[in-house]
């Protein structure tokens, strides 16, 4: 068993550019089974000479191990984008909470996404239309700064046949783009949103997160069946440097998906 401060050594299996700035891995482990994780849990990535960053994880795959898509925006998820196929990589982890998609069975499961925050989201997803039976309405409402800046875009059409109800919108439109143009908080308008039987998971930018989630209190969804992933500097992941800290919760280990009716007065202070 590796200890929770050593990563452990994984192999990059496959590779799959989501932007041009993003990119899926997936990745096997090398000395031990793959671990136990459930949707919207999150690990440390190391790159070998470089560092460590929190990635949350987006899925599984057969053979694959974990799979984590992650965005190129300093040295160490650079060097990580950059990784080939058969390269090694350390991680640390899961950690953290999840996002208790369970709970929405029998009613409706809204997920809500800004930019790379569908990543988080991606595992919650297909676990729902795994065992689509067990909901009502599946709902994905997706922001991205434009078509080009979409994740998992090739995977739309699948989300579709499977049962979801998918909508997708771009701050600024391309030539031939012929879908919504905005912000996601104006999707909802076209959800048609039954409030008394919805649970919803949201993740992006916090700004994006703290509108979505107060459109949704508007609509009368309850704060308690809102889930946000909120994101901090995390370090150690082990709940010991005290970096990710957010009023009286270190989101590493009380997070990184919390309900919102805990979220909404730490997000209200400005400092925290």
């Amino acid at each position: 068993m590796t200890a929770p401060t050593l990563p452990a050594r994984y192999r990059v299996a496959e590779r799959r550019g989501e932007t041009h700035d993003t990119v899926t891995l997936a990745l096997q482990p090398v000395d031990q089974p793959i671990p136990a994780h459930q949707p919207g849990q999150f690990t440390m990535m190391y790159a070998p000479g470089i560092g460590e960053v929190p990635i949350s994880i987006s899925g599984t795959g057969p053979g694959a191990g974990l799979v984590q898509t992650v965005r190129a925006v300093g040295a160490v998820t650079r060097a990580l984008c950059a990784a080939g196929q058969g390269q090694m990589i350390g991680l640390r982890g899961p950690y953290g909470t999840h996002w208790e998609v369970d709970r929405a069975a029998g009613g409706d499961l809204l997920i809500v996404a800004g930019g790379i925050g569908l990543a988080p989201l991606r595992e919650a997803l297909l676990a729902a239309l795994g065992n689509g039976a067990r909901y009502r309405r599946i709902l994905v409402l997706i922001g991205a700064r434009s078509p080009a800046e979409l994740v998992f875009g090739q995977e739309l059409g699948g989300w579709r046949r499977g049962g979801a109800e998918v909508e997708v919108t771009v701050d600024q439109a391309m030539e031939g783009w012929a879908g919504h143009v905005g912000v996601v908080t104006q999707l909802l308008g076209y959800a048609d949103i039954d409030p008394a039987r919805t649970t919803a998971l949201i993740c992006g930018p916090e700004v994006m997160m703290r509108l979505t989630a107060r459109e949704l209190r508007a609509l009368g969804v309850p704060a308690a069946r809102i889930r946000v992933s909120l994101e901090r500097n995390m370090r150690c992941g082990v709940a010991e440097c005290g970096h990710c800290q957010l009023g009286p919760l270190l989101l590493c280990r009380d997070g990184p998906v919390i309900s919102y009716d805990v979220a909404a007065p730490l997000l209200a202070i400005r400092e925290l």
